[in-house]
């Protein structure tokens, strides 16, 4: 099968050339995203790949399956880019991956927490320029505090059970609790206005969809704890970006680490230190010293990408050698 890759860098290059041997696919990488102006290069192309940047509308589809695509495999978890309804109704078949690494997701959430809490990003640079004061950077103890996890998933599950390791009492909110998950690790589920008001660090686990767009917003922030912090490493449009830097600016939040952004497409996994940003909001969320942004690197170690290149290449092998798809792949 021929597969035309879109969106790609290195590491993805390194994982699905080595994955693909054993599926029979003939792959072609291209480093630019999907778009309805680049859709005439996935010509030849049995299936194409995906990524959370490309953007997969009912004419991109359109355009597809008119250059006699018949899968679009999505390498990522998330689907809010891709009109599932029209590609059933265009005969497409749409697969992605449920679960590659949730703990490469939940240690990177904790990780943002701890060097935004402690400032180590801060003290960091300061060391390089061999300025050893310690002023400005006194951070709190986890010990002791109350995390609330938006969202338990097996992501969100992770993150609070790291959480609890560090004596943290964990508040949770989902709409279909695990219950015997939370009796089990001293977790307790309450309702979304009792975390959002009790919670020391307040961290998203959360698909996009219409009830959870802009879930944190001006309204929810003020119900926050002052001094709050929050982490965001799931969807960025579950933030609204105006109400987020309103609360900085009030001094009402504490801290906000963010691995997305609401309007990361074009932004994040390029390189634009030679031009600056043209995102007059990103740009003000790097000026504040209590803002510590990654750049969707969440899902990125060694295990997660190797688990993206396997099950990607299985789906991708299905339409090859009519295999069956893995366990939640499907969408359409």
């Amino acid at each position: 099968m021929r597969v035309t890759f879109f969106d790609t860098k290195s590491y993805d290059r390194e994982f699905f050339s080595a994955a693909a041997t054993t599926h029979g696919l003939e792959l072609r990488f291209l480093e630019h995203r999907l778009d309805d102006s680049t859709t005439a290069t996935a010509h030849d192309a049995e299936a194409v790949c995906c990524f959370v940047n490309d953007r997969l509308d009912r004419t991109v589809l359109t355009q597809l399956r008119a250059a006699k695509v018949r899968h679009v495999a999505l390498r990522c978890a998330g689907f809010n880019n891709i009109d599932l309804a029209a590609a059933k109704e265009l005969g497409l078949t749409v697969t992605r991956v449920p679960a590659y690494s949730p703990h490469a997701v939940a240690e990177h959430t904790v990780a943002l927490l701890q060097t935004l809490n402690r400032k180590i990003h801060r003290a960091h640079n300061r060391v390089r320029e061999h300025n050893f004061s310690l002023a400005g950077l006194v951070g709190f103890d986890l010990h002791g505090k109350t995390a609330g996890i938006i969202g338990t998933g097996r992501i969100g599950r992770i993150t609070a059970e790291i959480l609890r390791g560090f004596g943290m009492q964990v508040l949770a909110y989902d709409p279909f609790p695990s219950v015997e998950w939370a009796a089990a690790k001293g977790v307790a589920y309450v309702t979304l206005e009792r975390l959002q008001a009790e919670g020391d660090v307040v961290s998203l686990h959360l698909p996009l969809t219409r009830e959870t767009h802009h879930l944190v917003n001006e309204a929810s922030l003020a119900r926050m704890k002052p001094g709050v912090f929050l982490v965001n490493t799931s969807r960025g449009k579950l933030v609204d970006t105006t109400a987020l830097i309103a609360a900085l600016k009030s001094r009402h939040v504490g801290g906000v680490a963010l691995d997305v952004y609401e309007e990361e497409e074009g932004v994040f996994f390029e390189d634009h230190s030679g031009r600056g940003l043209d995102d007059d909001e990103l740009a003000r969320l790097l000026t504040f010293p209590n803002v510590l942004i990654t750049s969707h690197q969440a899902f990125l170690t060694r295990e997660a990408l190797a688990e993206i290149a396997r099950v990607t290449s299985a789906n991708l092998g299905h339409l090859a050698h009519r295999r069956p798809f893995l366990d939640g792949t499907q969408l359409a």
